[in-house]
């Protein structure tokens, strides 16, 4: 069994990993472990003085040095003695805000637990356990139930909450974190991902100091600016060694991750929904349901814990017929065209492309409506005449005899005023009444979290993909969201409405997704502003990023590596000059960089001369060949690239039978020796080929030695080496 139960004691193992927590003689949840199996009771680290100015609960007596203050809590409330940061926040009716959480009972069931109307791991009852353990304040009849999904041989455990009012008058929700975990040892660094449109995912690694420290999003999306994921690091970990711990929250609004250093040097971690834009009012007898956090640690570094996630969100996350497929090479013709294309420009296009071995061609923006540019026609989901002159159909029609299928680009939560849309349903737009709204894009957000709007929205995009022959969506949002209002709820409620919205975008896509199996979605925010493992179970891929220059994909999709498998990351070869840096690369560069992740081209075709139409066409079949092995592979980061001068990365086949390795070095520099790079992964026994030379290595010379670098020269110069298993 994953879960192990023994006198309030609650042993979560995992096939590496120890999760332990007590419920204590007064009904206190505390956590007691996580980290390397250790098979005994780890209470005994629980030694507390009687710290001055840290308060005691009024039944534990004259025991001074018994404290919510210091103890390692599982679930931290507010108002009754412990002064960090709270998990949860409650209002109740009298105006006070105190939640005393005690331990009441436990449930434990087979399979995974699911969550109405959010996204969440899922797995068989052979995969997963689930614990629930229900705590109860003791002055009220507020009950929170604290979820623990356990798939034991994945080595992660999943953490859920549900708020339940069992009294007979409404509370208030203000803060409701999925995750609360308090560790009462260790050195730790914190790892998050921060950025901005164009360069999402940067990693940034500081040590903790004492006081709070947070990342986070009241953008109304996940955001380009923070991503919903951390790391906790002890100060010797690296990619191959050391304890480090991981958690992403699969939601796809406004989050918070919050870490606190105490005064006894304990670290809190709380991640959730964002309090910022959040607040719910639950009658009686009502749930409420918090989103859910990946969680998983690693005592072998920070690449073991990166490929546990890839292998959940890969395997217990996506969904439908992409999940593990094979995905369609493609070319989009947004940096081809822009708005500016006729039916003929898009038919030339795909024709390049057919005879390139490319297998998809997908419209961008400008289809629809009155959209010549982006100040209008966004919301009329009807073909623009102007541009197509035969329709969708025929379009489709004329692409699919060449052999090509055909994707297409939406952007369904936004408007433009300029729109038939505006025009007929001004109300259905998030704004506050006497204000005038934000725009962005100059484009308006559509009102999700209204039933209407969802339905209509739903009825649009189910009618272009029943009556053409539509193969992939693109599904985009340009712009951040403010202006929070909606006139269906009362006063006391309106910020209920950010979560609201996330709930009807979830619902559109569930409903997208189950009615059109065969279609891929991928996600899209300007890129990589959604970038989470919320849009994760509805798309397959995501558009990692607007930027498409290889020197900054590097960076980006190093900082994605640490969460997100290969098989999601939406990557492109664009054309130079590259339409975001001015940078000059490659085309061998840019290939190589965008075989990193789910490939295609974003590019006019015409422009290319013949001996680099022929080099696209050699990419297309390598990138076909790999794709398997990118996708299914064990992935390695081996170079930190904001420090090595070079992003190297490689896939290790399953039983090491194929090996791919590439990279791309930043700078050339003559009179020097060549770089060697050392793998990692090998069995230092085996023997290993390498293809092109023919030459052969042990696993340890090349993870100790490491392998010579071609000489290049030029800078942003790749390479990439092959290898496979001799014996």
């Amino acid at each position: 069994m994953a879960v192990c139960v023994q006198d309030n004691r609650f042993d979560i193992v995992t096939k590496n990993t120890l999760y332990q927590i007590k419920a204590d003689e007064y009904g206190v949840l505390c956590h007691l472990w996580y980290g390397a199996r250790t098979d005994c009771h780890m209470d005994y680290l629980l030694d507390y003085p009687d710290v001055g100015f840290s308060g005691n609960p009024y039944d534990v007596g004259d025991k001074r040095t018994y404290s919510l203050d210091t103890l390692p809590l599982e679930y931290a409330c507010e108002g009754t003695g412990d002064f960090r940061t709270p998990a949860i926040s409650i209002t109740h009716e009298d105006g006070s805000t105190a939640l005393d959480l005690r331990f009441l009972e436990y449930r434990l069931t087979k399979g995974k637990y699911s969550i109405p109307g959010l996204p969440a791991v899922y797995a068989d009852e052979k995969e997963a356990e689930t614990l629930e353990i229900v705590l109860k304040d003791t002055a009220s009849d507020v009950q929170v139930v604290l979820k623990y999904g356990v798939l034991e041989q994945a080595d992660v455990i999943t953490r859920s909450v549900v708020v339940t009012n069992k009294g007979e008058s409404a509370v208030v929700i203000k803060k409701a974190h999925s995750l609360c975990m308090d560790i009462p040892y260790g050195d730790w660094d914190w790892v998050h991902f921060h950025g901005r449109h164009t360069m999402e995912r940067q990693m940034e690694c500081a040590p903790l100091i004492h006081g709070i420290q947070e990342s986070g999003s009241g953008r109304g999306t996940s955001s380009h600016q923070q991503n919903p994921t951390v790391l906790l690091c002890e100060k010797d970990c690296t990619e191959n060694a050391g304890f480090c711990i991981g958690a992403a929250l699969m939601y796809s609004g406004g989050f918070q991750t919050q870490i606190e250093k105490d005064q006894l040097d304990q670290v809190r971690l709380v991640m959730g929904i964002h309090p910022k834009t959040f607040s719910w009012k639950l009658a009686a007898g009502e749930n409420f349901y918090t989103p859910e956090v990946i969680l998983s640690c690693s005592v072998e570094g920070t690449a073991k814990l990166s490929q546990r996630f890839h292998h959940v969100i890969r395997n217990h996350v996506c969904r439908g017929k992409y999940q593990f497929s094979e995905r369609p090479v493609l070319i989009n013709n947004w940096e081809a065209t822009y708005f500016d294309f006729t039916e003929q420009k898009i038919l030339d296009i795909a024709k390049q492309a057919s005879e390139l071995g490319i297998d998809m061609m997908v419209l961008d923006d400008g289809w629809f409506g009155k959209r010549e540019s982006d100040t209008s026609g966004l919301g009329d989901w009807f073909v623009n005449d102007n541009k197509l002159v035969g329709g969708l159909q025929s379009l489709i029609g004329q692409i699919n005899q060449m052999g090509m299928r055909f994707g297409i680009w939406v952007e369904p939560e936004a408007v433009s005023e300029d729109s038939e849309l505006y025009r007929k349903h001004s109300e259905w737009v998030i704004r506050i009444p006497g204000r005038m709204p934000v725009r962005a894009r100059y484009q308006l957000i559509l009102d999700l979290s209204n039933p209407v709007v969802v339905d209509y929205l739903y009825d649009r995009i189910s009618k272009i993909l029943s009556e053409n022959h539509i193969e992939y969506v693109k599904w985009d949002l340009n712009r951040s969201i403010c202006d929070w209002y909606t006139d269906r709820l009362p006063q006391d409620r309106q910020m209920e409405m950010p979560h609201r919205y996330v709930l009807g975008l979830y619902e559109l896509l569930e409903r997208l997704t189950h009615d059109f199996p065969d279609v891929l979605f991928e996600g899209c925010s300007g890129g990589g502003g959604r970038y989470d493992a919320g849009m994760l179970y509805y798309c397959p891929q995501i558009w990692c990023s607007d930027d498409t220059d290889a020197h900054e994909r590097t960076l980006i999709q190093y900082g994605t590596s640490f969460f997100y498998p290969t098989s999601t990351v939406g990557a492109h070869v664009s054309a130079v000059p590259n339409h975001q840096t001015g940078r000059d690369t490659s085309l061998k560069t840019r290939g190589i960089v965008a075989m990193a992740g789910s490939f295609g081209y974003e590019l006019d075709l015409s422009t290319l001369n013949n001996e680099e139409k022929k080099e696209v066409a050699e990419q297309v079949k390598k990138y076909k060949e790999y794709q398997k092995l990118i996708y299914e592979g064990t992935y390695y980061r081996l170079s930190n690239p904001f420090e090595d001068g070079m992003a190297a990365w490689s896939w290790i086949s399953k039983e090491e039978a194929q090996i791919l390795v590439q990279g791309v070095v930043y700078r050339s520099a003559s009179n020097t020796l060549r770089r060697r790079l050392r793998l990692t992964g090998l069995n230092e026994h085996a023997s290993y080929k390498e293809s092109e030379s023919g030459r052969v290595f042990t696993g340890a010379a090349l993870m100790s030695g490491g392998i010579l670098l071609p000489r290049l020269t030029g800078d942003d110069a790749a390479f990439e080496i092959t290898l496979i298993k001799w014996k």
